[in-house]
């Protein structure tokens, strides 16, 4: 008796510890929005305005990361550059993005892993990962921000920030408020929709349902 009380007591004790490490991601399991979450704690921080969730930009963000699948380096870097007309001519009419609501993309920040990572970490490891991409969170002209990231089967995982200085609810604006985006693979911030399961993505973050 005693020591079934122990095994349920070291049990309680693992699930407190190990729960906040996998439900990380209030919003329906979405990381993306944890992530625009991180984004704008660290610039209120240094007394910076927040950054408006944009799901335009997001869902762009995120077929930017699915083109650059077979490019992660060693060095948790992304060896790709899609062509800036990808953006009008590929990204914005596979999200539903009204073309003339098209506004401007201050800046992104790119990166990979191996594996999957929790928002956190992503941010510290990933993200944030030298001056250049600090600098850039910090600048002010931003106003809006969007987050995409999905994994491979057997293959690394991908993050991707794209930062505006367009105005909230007039700039890259979702037809039907992006009912009509068919989601395979990954997360997008601002999304109504959960993190996809599909055949080429690594669930990780959907761990802690079996707890």
């Amino acid at each position: 008796m005693m020591l079934k009380k122990l095994c349920c007591f070291v049990w309680l004790v693992l699930y407190h510890l190990l729960l906040p490490a996998f439900v990380s991601s209030k919003d329906h399991g979405n990381p993306a929005n944890d992530l625009v979450e991180i984004i704008n704690e660290n610039r209120t921080a240094l007394k910076l305005p927040k950054l408006n969730d944009s799901p335009g930009l997001g869902c762009m963000a995120l077929q930017y990361v699915e083109l650059c699948k077979d490019n992660c380096t060693g060095n948790r870097a992304v060896n790709c550059k899609p062509p800036e007309d990808d953006f009008t001519e590929v990204f914005a009419p596979n999200c539903g993005v009204e073309l003339p609501t098209f506004g401007t993309i201050t800046g992104h920040i790119v990166g990979c892993e191996s594996k999957y990572l929790q928002p956190s970490e992503a941010f510290s490891h990933v993200i944030i990962k030298d001056n250049k991409a600090l600098s850039l969170l910090r600048n002010k002209s931003h106003k809006e921000v969007g987050v995409g990231l999905v994994g491979f089967h057997k293959g690394p995982f991908f993050w991707c920030i794209l930062f505006s200085d367009g105005q909230t609810n007039s700039t890259f604006v979702l037809e039907d408020r992006g009912k009509g985006i068919k989601q395979k693979t990954g997360c997008y911030s601002g999304s109504t929709f959960p993190c996809s399961c599909g055949k080429k993505i690594n669930c990780a973050w959907s761990f802690h349902s079996i707890l």
